[in-house]
């Protein structure tokens, strides 16, 4: 289709014709519902045994569940029985573990750095995915191979390392650890990217070039909404990583400040082994229910984006 005003860009806030947004949202839903795998012979007794497996993984969360209803001294007696009215703790172990750890602020510092970091590696690491993608150079080679190469890495090789750079440049805090976290994100996510951006057609970014967007324009308005089942399952990933990881944020963050949650639940730990069970299992739950319903809202994207990134090209 010709255009008379090739040269033409689109001023801030212009959006592309009618025809390329219709164009990239069909690209985008036809990339989302695509399911071309045929159906096994053994498909029912696949589904049989992965029944199987699915229960045995959620029996623990259940125990963890019931136990928090339970008076700590039963818990140690009769983990795996169902409160009674004798052993019943109603709302006491909630109450004490919320009081304990101060768990309304280490959730607000969770929330914080988790979706910071979840948006971040995301924004980041799609543009250098199209880039590396669309730019045939021998720096944007090396560049796919180093993120490639983070992922082989492992985290006690760097973990002291880290620890030192991170108290000079003052990344201590919940906006500070997100800087850390697209570091350490960002390798399983560009990987990820790549791998999608290769299928999207040429074509489509070419057309909306001509009809005047630059590459800005290019990649918000046309790759973005095509890289969406991707990028929600880089979400999924990124987002039960770094809101259960304990590790990183005891070797970053500056504790008598800042505390995650993982971090918090520790605390009730206490001397000569001693452990608050009841308040334990009551804050493990209050952890888990936000990841739990994040994930049960997003979940049939994420085999379909990993498949798609891993896969194509």
């Amino acid at each position: 289709m010709a255009r008379n005003n090739t040269s033409r860009t689109l001023a801030a806030g212009e959006m592309l014709p009618k025809d390329i947004q219709k164009l990239a949202k069909r690209m985008s839903k036809k990339k989302s519902s695509s399911s071309s795998a045929r159906k096994s012979p053994y498909s029912g007794l696949w589904t049989f045994i992965l029944s199987i497996v699915s229960v045995i993984y959620v029996i623990p969360i259940i125990l963890v569940f019931m136990n928090s209803f339970k008076k700590k001294v039963f818990i140690n007696k009769a983990p795996f029985a169902p409160p009674t009215a004798k052993t019943f703790a109603n709302w006491d172990n909630y109450i004490s573990g919320v009081e304990k750890i101060g768990f309304f602020s280490a959730f607000i510092n969770s929330v914080i750095i988790t979706v910071g970091s979840v948006l971040v590696i995301i924004l980041c690491t799609s543009m250098c995915g199209w880039y590396i993608t669309r730019v045939k150079t021998i720096f944007s080679k090396c560049m796919y191979y180093l993120c490639v190469f983070s992922m082989v890495v492992p985290f006690q090789m760097v973990m002291f390392t880290l620890a030192k750079t991170s108290d000079k440049l003052k990344l201590g805090n919940p906006w500070g650890i997100i800087v850390v976290y697209l570091g350490f994100g960002a390798g399983l996510a560009v990987f990820m990217f790549c791998g999608f951006a290769k299928s999207i057609p040429i074509e489509i970014e070419e057309a909306a070039m001509i009809d005047g967007c630059n590459p800005v324009q290019t990649y918000f308005q046309v790759v973005m909404p095509i890289l969406r089942p991707t990028c929600i399952s880089v979400a999924i990933l990124e987002a039960m990583w770094i809101w259960n990881d304990y590790l990183l944020p005891s070797l970053v963050l500056d504790k008598t400040k800042y505390k995650t949650i993982p971090i918090a639940i520790q605390y009730l730990k206490g001397g000569y082994g001693a452990v608050d069970m009841g308040a334990m299992m009551a804050m493990l739950v209050l952890a888990i229910i936000p990841i739990i319903v994040f994930y049960l809202f997003c979940q049939k994207y994420i085999i379909e984006g990993v498949v798609s990134g891993a896969v194509k090209g």
